[in-house]
C-alpha cells in the first residue's frame, strides 16, 4: 500500500479538490444521465468549513473526503479518489481515517450514501462493512443510504 497523508484541506487545494472529485465523478454522468451531486459541490465553502481532507502521494492530491459531524454520526459526504491513483490503497486509507475520525469524535457510527446506478461504490461500501439502510429518491437521485455502527464505540459516553 501507498504511503498516504491525510490532512485538512486549505485554500489554495480547492482547485485539484474540485479536479480531484470531477475526475473521480464524471464517468457516471452518462450512466446515471446526471452529474453526480459531489461534482456540483460548493467546494470552496465545505474547505472553508473545515469539511474537506485531502490525502496526498508524494505531496500530490490522490484523494478527497467530505465529512460533516452530527450529533450522533459523522456523515461521510463525498469520497474521491483520481482515476490514476485507484488501486493504491488512497481510497482504503480514506475510509479507515473517516471511521478514526468518527472514533475521535465519539460517534460510534458513520453515514453515507450513494447512487443506486454507481454499483461499484456500493460494492466497496458492503465490503467495508455498512449495511444499506434504505434506497430512496431524492428529486432525480435515487440513493441507497448506508450505516456502519462502530464496535469500538459501542461503549463510548456519546453513544448513551
Amino acid at each position: 500500500m501507498t504511503d498516504v497523508l491525510i490532512r485538512p484541506a486549505v485554500a489554495a487545494d480547492v482547485p485539484v479538490v474540485k479536479g480531484v472529485v470531477d475526475a473521480a465523478f464524471h464517468h457516471y454522468i452518462e450512466r446515471i444521465g446526471l452529474v453526480p451531486s459531489p461534482m456540483e459541490g460548493d467546494h470552496a465553502a465545505n474547505v472553508d468549513g473545515g469539511l474537506v481532507f485531502v490525502a496526498e502521494v508524494g505531496g500530490v492530491v490522490r484523494g478527497v473526503v467530505v465529512v460533516l459531524s452530527e450529533a450522533d454520526h459523522l456523515y461521510l459526504d463525498a469520497i474521491a479518489v483520481h482515476p490514476d491513483a485507484q488501486g493504491t490503497g488512497v481510497g482504503r486509507a480514506l475510509m479507515v481515517w473517516v471511521e478514526g475520525r468518527a472514533r475521535e469524535l465519539g460517534v460510534g457510527e458513520v453515514r453515507l450514501l450513494t447512487n443506486a446506478m454507481m454499483w461499484e461504490n456500493q460494492k466497496l461500501y458492503e465490503r467495508y462493512g455498512y449495511e444499506v439502510v434504505e434506497r430512496r429518491l431524492d428529486g432525480a437521485y435515487d440513493r441507497v443510504h448506508y450505516r456502519k455502527v462502530l464496535p469500538e464505540a459501542l461503549n463510548s459516553p456519546a453513544m448513551g
